[in-house]
């Protein structure tokens, strides 16, 4: 078990320092994902005390968010203990040459630490300022403002720089948002209802929530308000008929079984075999009785493998791969990984997906099409090509939403795009459509 800190017992900075580093350069030198490379280091380390734990993931997503800012300061790419060195700072507020002992870095080579900000202002070019001061690359700051306007660019940019809000759904399966708010107070974890999701509730983001007794039973899963809204929107009702067509580790097909009550026939699809053995893990963890996972290849094959399902479904959900983009505050690392050409690589995909399996809707059937991106290749353009090449008829969200919380979402009668600026939740965009 976890030892619990003494209130006074400050972390053990060379230990931090030493897992610090081991998960970065898991990340920067072998390409692991942030924060499986933080769970396995972490998970390895059972004698590190709760402040310990908590300060070894701080410093790793912070040095990831500030990396490019860091690499312009330092002048290029730097050893990862200058970076972190660098990082301490700049953030943490460390004197340089504290930070430079501390981490067994030269002095002299965080000396472009000096008049740092002044600088960044000066510049030249805006976009290339701009990139600086968000750390983020180039090109994602030039869609963010080519779609945004360099205002709300940057002030979407610095909602991305901060850590994301620990948000849970409550499993009605199990009992109401306020009867988990309660069984949450009970084990000592203040809880907020979140602003739009009926269901969500915000809760301190330190807390281990994995290991709280109201997880264990059932009673809430960790998903993101935008990801709870989606589930919302497609309006899933007890015994219909109900395929999550990129379900992954089955997030939204757990709220959607809740919303079935466990009545009728939901379908997790994937091409991953073990995210869906992750589904049925937790559907069992939450009483859902009602998922039937299927695994479907990749390529034209997948028709044959769902082609039992054609026109069978009364609502399909297509939560499609994208980039990413709407989720860079939760997952730091993905900024320094996608491509320029990334959105209308996934966009190809999009399309694909929608056209594949909006067949298994039956005529009047719903069917909405998702991702957690953001920008208009991978959202709007692929729902205009819904509508323009496949048929589909644009269909409201109201209904299902609710009328006061589409108008509070800024939602267009069939389509919404969510901004953590603006909304509190990742980036993610959601149109629905009927099948005539």
């Amino acid at each position: 078990m976890t030892r619990k800190p003494h209130p006074q017992r400050p972390p053990r900075n060379d230990l931090v320092d030493a897992l610090v580093l081991e998960v970065h350069g898991l990340v920067h030198d072998q390409g692991w994902l942030a924060d499986r490379a933080l769970e396995r280091v972490l998970r390895r380390e059972r004698a590190l005390w709760a402040n310990e734990r908590r300060a070894v993931a701080e410093a790793v997503y912070g040095i990831l968010r500030s990396q490019g800012q860091l690499d312009f300061l330092l002048g290029g790419s730097p050893a990862l203990a200058t970076r972190y060195a660098a990082w301490l700072v700049r953030a943490a507020g460390v004197g340089p040459a504290q930070a430079a002992a501390r981490l067994g870095a030269a002095p002299r080579a965080l000396a472009g630490l000096a008049e740092a900000d002044a600088r960044i202002a000066a510049i030249p070019d805006p976009l290339d300022r701009f990139a600086v001061e968000a750390s983020l690359p180039r090109w994602i700051a030039e869609r963010l403002v080519s779609e945004l306007g360099e205002a709300e660019a940057r002030a979407l940019a610095a909602v991305l720089n901060r850590r994301a809000p620990l948000t849970v759904r409550a499993n009605a399966l199990a009992g109401d948002r306020e009867a988990l708010r309660a069984a949450l107070a009970a084990e000592g974890v203040p809880a907020e209802p979140t602003r739009f999701s009926p269901w969500g509730l915000t809760v301190d983001g330190h807390q281990n929530a994995f290991a709280l007794e109201a997880f264990r039973t059932g009673g809430f899963e960790i998903q993101d308000e935008g990801s709870q809204l989606i589930a919302l929107a497609c309006g899933a009702r007890p015994g219909q008929v109900v395929v999550d067509a990129c379900a992954g580790a089955g997030g939204k097909s757990l709220a959607l079984a809740a919303e079935m009550h466990n009545k009728g026939s939901l379908h997790a699809l994937d091409s991953d075999a073990g995210r869906l053995e992750d589904a049925r893990r937790r559907a069992r963890r939450a009483h859902v009785h009602n998922l039937r996972t299927r695994v479907v290849p990749v390529g034209p094959e997948a028709a044959e493998a769902v082609a039992d399902l054609a026109g069978k479904a009364d609502v399909v959900l297509v939560d499609a791969p994208c980039s990413g983009l709407g989720t860079l505050r939760r997952k730091p690392d993905a900024r320094w990984r996608l491509q320029p050409g990334d959105p209308e690589r996934f966009a190809a995909i999009q399309r694909e997906l929608l056209g594949r399996f909006a067949r298994l809707a039956r005529p009047g059937g719903r069917i909405v099409y998702a991702t957690c991106a953001m920008g208009r290749t991978e959202n709007d353009e692929v729902a205009n090509f819904a509508e323009r090449e496949l048929g589909l008829a644009p269909a409201p969200l109201a209904p299902f939403l609710g009328a006061e919380r589409a108008r509070a979402l800024g939602a267009s009668e069939s389509r919404c795009a969510l901004y953590p600026h603006r909304h509190g939740t990742d980036g993610f965009f959601f149109a629905a459509f009927k099948k005539v």
